[in-house]
């Protein structure tokens, strides 16, 4: 799949820089298309490879020491994932699923160092993405220290759709299939809870939660609510 590079100018890795520098770094990019709900790789295997979501949405995944799987974050398309080298590991730090059909492009893992070495703009951009990511988890560490369960909740879901909503009939809609079961290991709680809560909500007219599929019909109300003042 030959890609224009004129598609890609505005995306972080690239944004700062020239089609010929562009050009230079898709000629060793490999395309791929995953469907929903696969894992494209998997927490602790060997980094081989870098990836950049062209389309859909990735769900990063870590598994407790004691089995248990949490749901770490949500990468929308157009971000850099499983850039392991980025952080100087081999092995990547978490699971990469699939959340909705996907099309990537992906490197080996080698070329990061000669990437980041010949084109400054890539190395700028893509460890902003870095920082960013870094500073989203210290947000949700603080979250979970200091926050009642239904903020946890209705932060999570306000996250959602800043970073991937859509505009539909009667409010915002979380642009991929996300499950109540979703929701409770984003925020460190049971499903019984997130239920409890999404029942709530929806009774009050805040929230419609159907299959799959999470509508915020009252964006300021779900606001205060994380804020703890509602």
């Amino acid at each position: 799949m030959r890609l224009d590079e004129s598609l890609l100018t505005n995306l972080p890795p690239f944004s700062k820089l020239d089609k010929a520098a562009i050009a230079d770094i898709l000629q060793h990019a490999t395309t791929r298309r995953f469907d929903a709900g696969v894992s494209v790789f998997e927490e602790g295997d060997y980094a081989d490879r870098f990836y950049l979501l062209l389309d859909g949405y990735i769900r990063v995944v870590r598994i407790t020491p004691h089995g248990d799987q949490v749901i770490a974050l949500h990468i929308p398309s157009g971000q850099l994932f499983g850039i392991a080298r980025a952080l100087g590991r081999d092995t990547y730090p978490a699971t990469a699923i699939t959340a909705s059909e996907t099309l990537a492009l992906s490197w080996p893992a080698e070329l990061w160092g000669e990437f980041v070495a010949q084109h400054e703009g890539f190395s700028t951009e893509t460890y902003k993405v870095v920082g960013q990511r870094i500073a989203d988890m210290n947000n949700r560490i603080f979250e979970m220290a200091t926050q009642h369960v239904e903020q946890r909740v209705a932060c999570a879901i306000l996250r959602l759709i800043n970073q991937t909503g859509r505009k539909v009939d009667g409010g915002i809609e979380i642009n991929f299939a996300i499950t109540r079961q979703d929701l409770s290991e984003m925020t460190g709680t049971t499903l019984h809870t997130v239920s409890r809560l999404l029942s709530a909500w929806e009774k009050a007219g805040i929230v419609k939660s159907e299959r799959k599929k999470v509508t915020v019909c009252d964006p300021h109300k779900l606001v205060v609510l994380s804020t703890g003042t509602g």
